[in-house]
């Protein structure tokens, strides 16, 4: 198999990360990233990864949006990265926790001043009655934030995806694809992976 069964996945995403930077035209850091609430029923929705750490994935949202309320009623969560150009997808189960204060205050300062603008105005998730309201609603907030520093709010927040496991995904002729799942085995010292290579 070409996969490296030996290699610590988070170092392989991060090798396959940065060959998705240099060939995918839109959003390599895009993810289909997959909530389920207290229904029971799964939700899914792309974001756009912010951080790759030995700690886990990071990406910001609106902690009072669909995914905000499902992640803090179940904190388990799925991401699923595709890059097309490779051929390649990587899914990624782990469970989340916020990043520091600190941390999404630096992430926020960085955005763009229109996206800190939006982050205020936009009630993520909820409805509303036409664009003229959400308009009315970022001329509000730049009006009251003038020409100073815009604030993060405080419902605006960094989540942290710990992964619990792997599974890397390459396609292949007659549809006779690799696939290489890694988990975290509790059995292993130091919590280590346990690696398993799966039919297409």
């Amino acid at each position: 198999m070409a996969l490296n069964q030996h290699r610590d996945p988070a170092d392989l995403f991060r090798e396959w990360l940065a060959q998705a930077h240099e060939t995918e035209p839109n959003d390599p850091t895009a993810m289909t990233l997959a909530t389920v609430g207290s229904s029971g029923a799964p939700t899914a929705r792309m974001v756009l990864l912010k951080e790759v750490d030995e700690h886990g994935f990071v990406f910001y949202t609106n902690s009072e949006s669909r995914k905000g309320i499902e992640i803090a009623q179940n904190p388990k969560v799925c991401m699923v990265f595709h890059w097309k150009s490779l051929r390649r997808q990587v899914r990624i189960d782990g469970v989340v926790e916020l990043v520091s204060d600190e941390i999404s205050d630096a992430y926020f300062a960085s955005r763009a001043r229109g996206s800190q603008i939006g982050a205020w105005a936009s009630a993520q998730s909820r409805p509303f009655e036409g664009r003229f309201e959400l308009e009315k609603r970022v001329a509000r907030f730049a009006a009251k934030f003038g020409i100073g520093t815009v604030p993060r709010p405080p419902f605006w927040v960094g989540y942290r995806v710990i992964p619990q496991a792997f599974e890397f995904w390459t396609d292949k002729p007659f549809r006779l694809h690799e696939r290489l799942s890694y988990e975290r085995d509790s059995d292993r010292p130091g919590n280590e992976w346990s690696v398993t290579q799966l039919f297409p």
